[in-house]
């Protein structure tokens, strides 16, 4: 069994797949790490990652011009119920649509919309970069023993652009940047995380080992 983590040429593959491998292999997983551009690893994998970094458009082109990636992407997760994982702009491309740089449509996976960060303080430079805790707004697997709020763990932000559910109930985690930053996502097996786990260190590997063993 493996874990495919999708190369559209658009993401942090190097680190991404270093830090799963290290967290399979210190949970005893054998589960294998795949770095894939083939549609059929994604349908046969058991878990899929989708990392991203980026401009919405920029990633979505990416992905929509991978032959047949779409289509096995929607019956990995939809039909198959596999559990999913977006990462920074993959996170975002569940959105219905996003507005950097025009209006571009999303996978939407989960109903909102990209925007840019709008703090209303000067003295916050866009993009937000940098280490912030989160905050939970509803249990979920995926945080599971991760201590949240003001002196919990750091995940490790850079982005000018944030996710806006219109389901609240989709929302796990916020950070706090000015004003509420959505961190976290998630609606049946499907989840994302606006930081980056792989580069998160505790926070970051803790999470991915949750994510190793969800079973929504």
């Amino acid at each position: 069994m493996h874990l495919a983590i999708i190369d559209y040429g658009s993401g942090n593959l190097h680190s991404a797949a270093k830090a799963f491998e290290r967290v399979a292999k210190e949970s005893g997983s054998d589960l294998a790490i795949k770095v894939t551009s083939d549609p059929d690893d994604v349908r046969s994998a058991e878990r899929v990652v989708l990392p991203g970094v980026g401009a919405f458009a920029d990633c979505r082109a990416g992905l929509m011009a991978v032959d047949g990636m779409v289509e096995a992407l929607d019956e990995a997760v939809h039909t198959d119920g596999k559990p999913f994982l977006g990462i920074c702009v993959g996170m975002q491309l569940l959105a219905t649509r996003g507005l950097e740089h025009g209006d571009t449509p999303g996978l939407d996976w989960l109903s909102g919309e990209v925007r840019a960060i709008d703090t209303g303080k000067p003295e916050l430079k866009i993009p937000h970069m940098g280490w912030n805790t989160l905050q939970s707004q509803k249990p979920h697997a995926l945080l599971e023993g991760i201590e949240t709020g003001p002196e919990g763990l750091h995940a490790y932000f850079v982005h000018s652009y944030h996710f806006v559910p219109s389901d609240a109930d989709a929302l796990v985690a916020t950070t706090d940047y000015g004003v509420p930053l959505t961190a976290l996502v998630a609606k049946d097996n499907i989840a994302g995380s606006q930081f980056h786990p792989e580069k998160s260190q505790k926070l970051g590997l803790s999470l991915i080992k949750n994510f190793l063993k969800w079973r929504p």
